[in-house]
């Protein structure tokens, strides 16, 4: 691994970052909010120390695999620290442990937050605060390969190292042009989404901020009742269907845009997606109108159908306390919290198309227990899935209980509840955002000991970025071949030869 050329790639992002630090300033001198000179301020920390790691470090002409995983994670680690400045600086997060746990949750577009009283947040913090929830949808070394021709050579590498789910899909053969058209995709619908939430009477800050969180499947609310705050049957409708479409994988989005609009009906992980929400959906509203929760079917329907949405596309978005619902209810959206929504969407968690496949490989496995003697193949979409890509998947599964009962005891061990552990666990590491009883939508992280916001805070990070991408970085051998950073300033200068 280049050590240098990583670092200096950090600081090229740190400049990019730092240029966003800048619009919340105009929402900050609209409202008056005294918080300008805080953010020219984290900007020009940023700035500073971005051009430092790029003076001092030097480039690399190509990235290995092994500097992809190190880059994004590195990456989103410098991220996370930046973006917390202006919530220290403005002196409205009590300490370094929340504000870091806050901005990890924007980064990831986990949603969770330590948060108890948002609305008493300054306007331009909480746009801030829903811009990094935009930026972590679709992911910030994405959009450095689009807009960024300095991570040209070696794109295909962060590319990898950042797109979530089993396969990556290249829509054009230079890594910069498919990043391109998925930012293009990814903004065409948060541009649509604004005008739809202004239709609907939001105001303009109110549309953007929650378009920033409905596209990037995040759910960060500017008001502590969230989407609940508007009581419109209009507006979580318009929310509802732009979760949908932010759990479904962007390459769909494009080629639908295209004229193809079968590609989504031709996937069988778009179909097993499809089942799940309006099977959950039907589910949840049966059992809250039988359990007396909801006096009528319309509103147990339109209540079941934004909590399983937001639920299962990891956004977090609440309308009512599902904590309050039965047990049966409660059930199901955690087990919509360990699914997710498709690969290569803005949804986190495991990812539907890996419990395709492992659903798959166990009917394989049962079938060769009734017929040793045939010889079957996994297929997904008509199409032989190699061993290797298998292996990954039930290796991705092992990894996953792992790290989720390591955490989940460390977190019960510092003193926290059975269920509210357990819940705070799947909620971070899958980039949900609310858990179950001191976690759920009517409460939050903040009571919880800071060691486990720690780990909590990991947790985002490594469910954000698949797990592997992170873990990898903890291994031993990883760090065995790393290289010294070469430092520009004293770098030795080769002899030369006369001719």
């Amino acid at each position: 691994m280049h050590t240098g050329g990583v670092l200096n790639i950090l600081g090229k992002l740190l400049l990019l970052i730092s240029l966003f630090l800048l619009t919340p300033i105009p929402v900050s001198a609209y409202y008056d909010d005294g918080l300008v000179e805080i953010f020219l301020l984290c900007a020009g920390i940023g700035v500073g120390v971005g051009a430092g790691l790029i003076l001092l470090f030097r480039p690399i002409k190509e990235l290995s695999l092994r500097d992809g995983f190190a880059v994004v994670t590195v990456c989103w680690l410098g991220m996370a620290l930046l973006g917390s400045l202006p919530y220290l600086l403005a002196a409205q997060v009590p300490s370094f442990v929340d504000a870091l746990f806050e901005s990890m949750s924007g980064f990831t577009t986990t949603g969770s937050t330590i948060l108890t009283d948002i609305e008493a947040l300054a306007p331009s913090l909480l746009f801030w605060r829903a811009t990094t929830q935009w930026l972590g949808g679709m992911g910030i070394i994405v959009l450095s390969l689009a807009i960024l021709p300095l991570l040209g050579i070696g794109g295909m590498q962060l590319f990898q190292a950042e797109m979530t789910g089993p396969t990556k899909d290249r829509l054009t053969p230079r890594i910069q042009d498919t990043a391109r058209i998925l930012w293009s995709v990814y903004v065409f619908f948060t541009l649509v989404l604004i005008a739809l939430l202004m239709f609907g009477g939001l105001s303009f800050y109110d549309a953007t901020t929650h378009a920033f969180c409905t596209i990037s499947t995040a759910g960060f609310s500017p008001y502590n009742d969230s989407v609940g705050h508007f009581n419109s049957t209009y507006v979580e409708v318009v929310i509802i269907i732009f979760m949908f479409i932010g759990g479904i994988n962007f390459a769909m989005h494009h080629h639908a845009l295209r004229g193809r609009l079968l590609t989504y009906w031709h996937s069988e992980e778009f179909r097993l997606y499809l089942g799940l929400t309006v099977g959950a959906m039907l589910l949840i509203t049966f059992f809250n109108y039988h359990f007396n929760i909801y006096q009528n079917l319309a509103t147990s329907l339109r209540y079941a159908s934004f909590q399983t949405v937001s639920i299962l596309t990891t956004s977090g978005f609440g309308t009512a306390d599902f904590t309050l619902w039965p047990s049966s209810s409660q059930l199901i959206l955690v087990g919509l919290m360990l699914v997710g929504g498709m690969a290569g969407s803005t949804a986190g968690s495991i990812k539907t198309v890996r419990f395709l496949l492992f659903f798959k490989y166990v009917r394989l496995q049962l079938r060769s227990l009734i017929h040793p003697q045939t010889v079957s193949i996994i297929k997904l979409g008509g199409h032989r899935v190699p061993r290797e890509v298998m292996t990954a998947v039930l290796g991705f599964f092992a990894l996953y209980f792992m790290i989720f009962l390591i955490a989940t005891l460390v977190v019960t061990a510092l003193g926290v509840d059975l269920v509210t552990g357990t819940t705070a666990v799947i909620a971070t590491l899958n980039n949900i955002g609310p858990g179950l009883h001191l976690v759920g939508p009517a409460h939050g992280f903040a009571d919880l000991p800071a060691l486990a916001k720690v780990i909590l805070t990991f947790c985002m990070l490594a469910g954000r970025l698949e797990l592997y991408t992170v873990i990898v970085l903890l291994t031993p051998a990883f760090w065995r071949t790393a290289r010294r950073p070469e430092v520009r300033f004293f770098a030795r200068r080769q002899p030369t030869t006369a001719p």
